[in-house]
C-alpha cells in the first residue's frame, strides 16, 4: 500500500530547507503521496527512508522499458487519468505482427519496407518501434531463426509471442540482448515465463480472461521477483476491451492497486477484418490506455496518422514544444545574407525554416525565447516586445556573423518595430510577411 503524506513526512530529515522546491517538509511529503513530487528532490532523505519511501514514490502505473537500441521505450510510469490534469508521459508502442514460418526473402523484404516508415515532425523523428513475432507451428528453431534475423538486422525490437516453453527460450536466447517483451504468462505458463523473464531480467506480458483474473497472475509473478510486467485482459470484443483498459487505469491511479498497476498491451489486429478498422481500434487504444498497440501490418495510410495521434496525445498541454534560442543559419547564408527573426514555438520554427529553405536564399534566423508560444500569441503576452527583441539581437552575436544592419521581423508582429528601432540605433527594420508561405518570395524580393 502507498504511503500517506502524514506517513511520509515522518520518514523525511524535517529540516524545511526548501531546497525541494516547496516551504516545508510536510508540504513535499503532501505532494509526494499525490505524485506530484520526486523522491530525488529531497537531497537529504536518508538511504533507509529512501527505501521505505520508494513506494510511495513510484508511478502508480509502472514504467517499464522495452527494447534496446535507438528503439528502446518505456511504457506506463502514468498519473492522470485524463491528460490535461498534467500530461502523459510515454507514448503507445507500435507493433506489427510478423509469423515465424516466413521464408527469409520475404523477412528481408518486409523489414525494410517497415523500417522506412520514419517521418520527421516538428524535428522528432517519428517511426513504428516493435515487431511481435508470433509462434504459428511450435517449431523452435524456426521461431529463433527469425527472432535472431530480427534482432541483428533490424532496428525493431521484439515482442515474442508464444504459448510453448521451449520456443520461448529459444527465442530468448538469440534475441535477449535487444530485452524483448515475452507474451504471455496465463494460469497455466505463468511459472514457466516467469522463470525465464527472471532468469534473463526480461518484461513480461499476463493475460488472463478478464482484469480481475489479472491480478492473482501479477501478484504470483511479483512474488518471484518480477517487476516488469504488461497487461492483456483478454478480450477482443472492441466495447469490452475499451472498459477494460479504463478499468486497469482507474483501479491504480484511483483505487491505488498496485496489482493492476502495470502497462497494458492491446490487439486491434485480433479485433478487425480489415485495416481501416483495426487502424481505428488503435487510434482509440493510444487515446485511452494502451502501452503497446499490436497490428497485423504497418501501411504507410495507418501508421502515419497513429504517429501522429501518439505524437499530440503525448505532447504536454500545459508545456509547448520549443526549439533552444539562438541563430540558426539556413542554405548556408553569408555576411551579407538577410536575418529574420521569430519565436521558439517549435511548429512556427519549423514552418519558418522550411519555407526560408525551400526559397534557397541563404538565411540566418534567429530565435528568440518566448515560452513556447506562437508569434502573435507571444506579442500579446509581453514575451516579443520590441525591447526585448532588441536586446536578444544584441547580445545573440548575429552582429559578429553580417556587415548589414537589416532586420525582419514577423508581419503579425509590426506594432514592434518601433521598439526595435529605439534598442537598435541604426538598423533598418523590415516588417515581413504575415504568413510563412510568402516567405520565399519576399526573400527573394530583397535580394
Amino acid at each position: 500500500m502507498a504511503l500517506t503524506g502524514i506517513q511520509i513526512f515522518k520518514l523525511l530529515p524535517k529540516t524545511n530547507c526548501k531546497e525541494c522546491g516547496v516551504p516545508t517538509c510536510l508540504a513535499f511529503a503532501m505532494n509526494l503521496a499525490s505524485s506530484k513530487a520526486e523522491l530525488d528532490s529531497c537531497p537529504y532523505v536518508s538511504d533507509e527512508a529512501r527505501e521505505q519511501l520508494a513506494e510511495a514514490a513510484a508511478p502508480p502505473i509502472r514504467p517499464v522499458a522495452v527494447g534496446k537500441g535507438v528503439r528502446k521505450a518505456t511504457v506506463g510510469g502514468e498519473t492522470v487519468m485524463y491528460r490535461h490534469e498534467k500530461t502523459f508521459f510515454n507514448p503507445t508502442l507500435l507493433a506489427a505482427t510478423i509469423n515465424s514460418d516466413i521464408s527469409d526473402a520475404d523477412l528481408v523484404a518486409k523489414l525494410g519496407i517497415w523500417n522506412a516508415f520514419q517521418y520527421e515532425r516538428v524535428g522528432l523523428n517519428l517511426r513504428p518501434e516493435l515487431v511481435a513475432l508470433k509462434d504459428v507451428n511450435g517449431d523452435k528453431a524456426a521461431f529463433a531463426k527469425v527472432a535472431k534475423k530480427i534482432a541483428e538486422t533490424s532496428e525493431f525490437n521484439l515482442i515474442l509471442m508464444t504459448e510453448k516453453e521451449d520456443v520461448m527460450k529459444a527465442g530468448v536466447e538469440v534475441s535477449g540482448f535487444k530485452r524483448p517483451l515475452l507474451y504471455s504468462a496465463t494460469s497455466t505458463t505463468v511459472d514457466a515465463f516467469g522463470a525465464i523473464a527472471k532468469e534473463n531480467n526480461l518484461p513480461i506480458a499476463v493475460k488472463a480472461n478478464s482484469v480481475g483474473e489479472l491480478i492473482p497472475l501479477t501478484d504470483k509473478l511479483a512474488a518471484m521477483g518480477i517487476k516488469d510486467m504488461v497487461l492483456d485482459s483478454g478480450s477482443r470484443e472492441v466495447k469490452q476491451a475499451f472498459e477494460d483498459q479504463v478499468a486497469i487505469r482507474r483501479a491504480a491511479l484511483k483505487g491505488n492497486n498496485r496489482s493492476l498497476g502495470f502497462p497494458t498491451i492491446t490487439f486491434p489486429c485480433e479485433m478487425a477484418s480489415n485495416t481501416d478498422m483495426e487502424s481505428l481500434i488503435a487510434s482509440m487504444f493510444i487515446a485511452k490506455y494502451g502501452g503497446v498497440v499490436v497490428m497485423s501490418d504497418f501501411k504507410t495510410e495507418s501508421v502515419f496518422p497513429l504517429l501522429l495521434e501518439k505524437l499530440n496525445i503525448f505532447t504536454d498541454p500545459q508545456r509547448p514544444m520549443t526549439v533552444v534560442e539562438g541563430i540558426y543559419e539556413i542554405n548556408n547564408p553569408d555576411e551579407n545574407s538577410p536575418v529574420l527573426v521569430t519565436t521558439n514555438f517549435a511548429l512556427t520554427y519549423f514552418i519558418v525554416s522550411g519555407e526560408i529553405e525551400g526559397s534557397r536564399v541563404p538565411s540566418y534566423l534567429l530565435i528568440k525565447d518566448a515560452e513556447g508560444l506562437s508569434v502573435l500569441t507571444a506579442w500579446a503576452a509581453g514575451k516579443f516586445g520590441g525591447d526585448d527583441v532588441g536586446t536578444f539581437v544584441k547580445k545573440c552575436g548575429i552582429m559578429d556573423k553580417v556587415k548589414h544592419k537589416n532586420l525582419i521581423i514577423p508581419g503579425y508582429a509590426a506594432a514592434i518595430a518601433g521598439d526595435v528601432e529605439e534598442e537598435l540605433p541604426g538598423w533598418n527594420i523590415i516588417v515581413g510577411p504575415r504568413e510563412a508561405a510568402h516567405i520565399p518570395a519576399f526573400l527573394k524580393a530583397q535580394k
